[in-house]
């Protein structure tokens, strides 16, 4: 006794021929259906290179479409051929042109000889499928579906959202339980030949017609009429994308074929040399014995799948764009972000890059253009400094920065004077640290010679923008280190909270610091602040700032703590 195979051909035909000379070679019988779309002037020669061969026969064809009755009737013209010219065959196994042995013949041979009477079928009821894409899995067996999805989409999409609209039901015939599952079985003869020689074939077949996809539930119901010995498993390996399209296989999947144990795989890419060489060659068998477990390789295909739905942290790229809630952070990398200090401090930028020996950057969201670090004008990655070219999208900008940078921490200035459009990236995203001086922008203005008027117009405006700010890094939305001090309070006690973003940054860092920015010369920031209101605007952001020529900015030396009894 032996196995015979039945093949599903359209394309590819010299790799079937291939594959079926193998099968044949090794005393099993095969049966090759072929497309009916398929050209005479190709068939006819594919048909030529295998008449040497006896065991090697071709069925009825038919014209195959995806998920149509026309797979049910090709396997089943095959299979009844198979049946009435190999009386030998015990078990028959469904294949498809695409599909390469990946153990020796001889090995699938003891295998089912070992399991006389097991079919080996995947076959679950519509409430166990986790797999069902395309919204419709108990309704595949309720609704009717004259219309190719492929082809005819519209029509599809329109008559499934009349029937459900009018509350259409087909009767499932009486015994049957509609059952889901792989369409490559590998079935006894005794199971087959009860499928096909049933009295109700022709109700039942009348019934699949109009079901979705009949391929994967045909055989698949069908089986639980004749056999209470069923393995509700494929031998094939064939694994699918989240869309529901199966994996191609390459040359380079050669070790993850070998250590899946399976004995055949679709699909295979036809170019994939490397692959038919080493699979047809009957000397190699590394898995001699084992028994088949595609779950060896599932970790990877799932990891695929992630990579390939969600993509990697912190990377953007035309063709995937990140989900709303789907977990990934918005950057691939810690940064951060300080507020207020380039203000308050002269050269803090140097600074800061002396004490943590981070990429220190200027403001890279100035109006007039991008302030890279050292005055770059081209940084990595080839962006540009140029101001209309970053804020054609401020998020690609500093996301794109991030991702090229990675390994090197990044910090930046960024203020009212910026432009905001980062504001809500950089406030939820777990990656990113900001420090925030409120009220520091009014040191610029002070500083400034201009008349007072239009300092009075520019600091409601940019008391206005810092605001609006400070509302999107309290919101319950924010998932970044944030520290906000007011500028009265950061002055009075400046080399505490110095100290924490130092040790934030560069936490190896365990020295305490010596050596503080130095601040502007705030002599007179107080009156300032004071004509601000005189003029009719509030300056509250500063928070409670002194009214003398300048503030107490000296340490203050913290007394020895006591015990009280």
């Amino acid at each position: 006794m032996t196995v015979g195979f039945v093949m599903l051909v359209h394309t590819a035909l010299d790799r079937a021929e291939q594959v079926a000379r193998h099968w044949a070679s090794h005393g099993c019988p095969v049966v090759i259906h072929v497309d009916r779309r398929v050209k005479k002037d190709v068939y006819q020669p594919f048909v030529d290179s295998l008449s040497d061969l006896d065991t090697v026969i071709f069925s009825k064809r038919h014209a195959c479409d995806w998920g149509t009755w026309s797979l049910v009737a090709a396997s089943q013209a095959a299979s009844e051929l198979m049946l009435d010219r190999f009386r030998n065959v015990r078990h028959v196994y469904l294949s498809s042109g695409s599909c390469l042995p990946l153990r020796p013949v001889e090995d699938l041979k003891q295998y089912l000889a070992a399991r006389p009477m097991t079919n080996f079928i995947e076959s679950v009821t519509t409430e166990d499928v986790p797999w069902t894409v395309g919204g419709l899995d108990a309704e595949r067996f309720t609704l009717r579906f004259p219309f190719s999805w492929k082809k005819r989409r519209w029509l599809f999409d329109r008559y499934v959202t009349l029937q459900r609209k009018i509350r259409y039901k087909r009767k499932i015939p009486d015994g049957l339980v509609p059952h889901l599952g792989s369409q490559w079985w590998c079935l006894t003869r005794q199971t087959l030949s009860a499928i096909l020689e049933d009295p109700d074939r022709k109700a039942y077949d009348s019934y699949f017609k109009k079901v979705w996809i009949p391929d994967e539930s045909y055989y698949q119901t069908l089986v639980r009429l004749y056999s209470n010995n069923i393995e509700s498993r494929s031998l094939t390996l064939s694994k699918f994308d989240y869309q529901g399209k199966p994996h191609i296989f390459y040359d380079d999947h050669l070790q993850l074929l070998r250590r899946s144990d399976c004995f055949v795989a679709r699909k295979i890419w036809p170019q994939a040399d490397r692959l038919y060489t080493t699979f047809l060659n009957s000397d190699s068998n590394p898995m001699k014995g084992a028994e088949p477990n595609p779950g060896k390789i599932d970790r990877i295909f799932s990891k695929a799948v992630e990579r390939r739905t969600m993509g990697r942290e912190g990377l953007y790229m035309q063709s995937r764009m990140p989900g709303h809630g789907q977990g990934h952070d918005k950057t691939s990398a810690p940064y951060s972000v300080f507020e207020g200090f380039s203000d308050l401090f002269e050269d803090f930028d140097e600074w800061l890059a002396r004490a943590v020996g981070a990429r220190v950057h200027g403001h890279l969201f100035d109006p007039e253009g991008v302030e890279f670090a050292g005055g770059q004008k081209v940084f990595s990655g080839a962006l540009s400094n140029h101001a209309a070219l970053r804020d054609y999208n401020p998020c690609g900008f500093l996301t794109s920065l991030i991702w090229n940078t990675r390994g090197e921490r990044q910090c930046f200035m960024f203020g009212p004077r910026d432009n905001q459009e980062i504001n809500w990236l950089i406030a939820t995203d777990p990656n990113a640290q900001i420090s925030v001086i409120t009220g520091a922008w009014a040191v610029t203005l002070f500083r400034s010679n201009r008349n007072f008027s239009d300092i009075r117009r520019e600091a409601a405006r940019l008391q206005r923008i810092e605001a609006e700010h400070i509302a999107i890094l309290r919101s319950q939305h924010v998932k970044a280190r944030v520290r906000i001090w007011t500028m009265a309070d950061f002055i009075e006690s400046r080399m505490e909270p110095l100290q924490a973003i130092i040790d934030e940054i560069g936490p190896r860092n365990v020295r305490r610091l010596t050596e503080a920015p130095k601040m502007r010369d705030l002599t007179g920031f107080g009156q300032f602040l004071q004509n601000l209101k005189n003029q009719g605007m509030k300056p509250h952001l500063m928070g409670d700032f002194p009214m003398g020529n300048a503030p107490d900015a000296r340490p203050r030396d913290s007394k020895r703590p006591y015990l009280v009894k």
